[in-house]
């Protein structure tokens, strides 16, 4: 009865409204271009773009993050709200678009995303108004231009980048994360292809991108990621193959490789202490074992 209770709670939490919007924070980070984050900092942040034919917002969370979504947006504008972007199919980002779509807004996700999600229908999600298909599908929108990128397989299905060429700007999902090592059992993650990815990130055109995840001290968070970020990100992933590689070639036991490798060149990185371990020991599963997930491409 106890853990059901405790369950019970923890899914109540995790649906909540958003209670303190005191710390809510809205940035330009480019012209007619916004990152949000309801909680000041360290948790999802979501973009939104203003243009002259009214507004395309970018990932919106859950239903309390969605709800404060709009607050924001409402400050800044009163245009119509037409387009609301889910980047993939993880409930963690996919909920909240009914928010969204009870104003008018069509939301909009790749088209893996959108089998998973009639498959597996999340507590707190909606079926999509437009799916998309293919590695490129383009929404003009005003005087700006969104471009939808499918990169293939590297984190969850359909994973999308958004690029408004005009405005210098991109949105990333859970791709890019500054000042963190990867997140825990990086679950759903096929590292390889997740490194590739990177690599075609940085040749897209933007200067500036929203992270849906960012934890740089909140005030720097708030404006977004570079691409130096990016490259440190797949520099982390590269590091660490080859820190485990060193002790292969050194003879410790794989077992044992985890707790062994240290990487001092990121050790103030958040969660170095705590994740480090967890992600050694995945990138070693892969190693050993061979990259998962994996899907035949299309």
């Amino acid at each position: 009865m106890f853990k059901t209770l405790k369950k019970v709670a923890f899914v109540a939490a995790l649906l909540s409204p958003i209670a303190n919007v005191a710390s809510a924070a809205t940035h330009e980070v480019a012209p007619g271009v916004y990152s949000f984050t309801p909680d000041g900092g360290h948790g999802y942040h979501s973009m939104f773009l203003v243009t002259d034919d009214g507004v395309a917002a970018f990932e919106t969370v859950n239903s309390g993050h969605a709800t404060q979504f709009i607050k924001a947006i409402r400050g800044i504008t009163d245009k119509p709200i037409k387009y609301a972007f889910h980047s993939h199919n993880h409930w963690d980002h996919i909920g909240g678009g009914k928010i969204l779509q009870a104003l008018g807004a069509e939301t909009v996700m790749h088209s893996q995303a959108a089998e998973y999600l009639a498959a597996n229908p999340g507590r707190d999600t909606s079926p999509p108004d437009v799916t998309w298909d293919g590695d490129r599908h383009d929404i003009k929108m005003g005087d700006a231009t969104i471009e939808l990128h499918y990169l293939g397989l590297n984190h969850g299905l359909g994973m999308t980048v958004f690029v408004i060429p005009e405005r210098g700007v991109a949105y990333i999902a859970d791709l890019v994360t500054p000042n963190r090592v990867m997140f825990s059992i990086v679950p759903d993650f096929n590292i390889g292809e997740w490194e590739r990815t990177l690599g075609e990130i940085q040749e897209l055109d933007f200067d500036i991108a929203v992270c849906s995840h960012n934890d740089l001290p909140p005030e720097e968070a708030i404006k977004g990621c570079t691409m130096e970020h990016v490259a440190q990100e797949e520099a982390y992933i590269k590091d660490l193959r080859n820190a485990i590689m060193a002790e292969f070639e050194k003879g410790t036991p794989p077992f044992q490789i985890p707790s062994t490798v240290k990487l001092p060149q990121y050790e103030h990185w958040n969660q170095y202490e705590a994740w480090l371990p967890l992600n050694a020991q995945r990138l070693l599963l892969d190693m050993w074992m061979g990259p998962y997930p994996w899907v035949a491409p299309e």
